[in-house]
């Protein structure tokens, strides 16, 4: 009898550094997909990438362009700066101070604007009191560090309490921006449903000699909160 062994083919899924089926499998859908197209893999890559870029740009960060002076002299005209989108997304809220960009249609206009928000829900925001400033919930608030100069607080009086789910929204150029008091008696009281707030801006990408980082104003940290607000 024949006993010595016969040599036997190894499954070649068992080691460790030969791909299986599967792997097979993606890599010659990735080549195939290359050969179709035009210019192979640089095509494909391009692709991949573009996709990346056009995910980023609809769920992560977008940029915007300044079109007009209402945010001087922080925001000028042209400027480009980057859009978190993802600042409310998961349960945050905007914040007074915060510079956002938000989607005016049926309220402002059907374009996007940016603004600071100045009011949240339940805040009562008045202006002004004997020193020329805003007050919200009966605290003043210093806003010479981004206000334009020589502007005052408003030039037209007001005095409102922000409805839950929304915000009372300013230009730093007071002279010079459509906010919240030019549409008090439109639909909505020009207050913005936080709903249509596209993101907060962060960074001023554009041009290189203004590139900062956006933050929030310390004149709102001593705000208290609006009357009946637990938490």
């Amino acid at each position: 009898m024949d006993t010595e062994a016969q040599p036997t083919e190894r499954d070649r899924s068992s080691h460790p550094d030969s791909p299986g089926p599967e792997g097979w499998s993606r890599f010659a859908l990735v080549a195939r997909i290359a050969d179709w197209l035009p210019g192979g893999r640089i095509t494909l890559t391009l692709f991949c990438c573009l996709a990346f870029l056009l995910g980023l740009n609809a769920f992560v960060v977008q940029p915007f362009q300044i079109p007009s002076g209402s945010m001087e002299q922080g925001l000028r005209i042209g400027d480009r700066v980057l859009v978190n989108k993802l600042a409310y997304r998961f349960g945050a809220q905007p914040r007074r101070g915060d510079v956002i960009v938000f989607d005016g249609t049926g309220y402002f206009g059907d374009a996007d604007y940016i603004k600071r928000v100045v009011g949240t829900g339940g805040d009562h925001v008045v202006c002004c009191d004997r020193q020329g400033r805003i007050e919200v919930n009966g605290r003043a608030v210093d806003e010479s560090a981004f206000l334009h100069p020589g502007d005052s607080a408003s030039g037209v009086p007001f005095d409102v309490v922000v409805p839950a789910g929304r915000l009372f929204v300013l230009g730093d150029h007071r002279s010079d921006s459509s906010d919240s008091r030019d549409h008090l008696g439109s639909p909505g009281g020009g207050m913005i449903p936080v709903g249509d707030v596209i993101g907060r801006a962060d960074w001023i990408l554009w041009p290189y000699d203004h590139w900062t980082h956006l933050t929030r104003p310390s004149a709102y940290a001593r705000v208290p909160a609006p009357e009946g607000a637990h938490g």
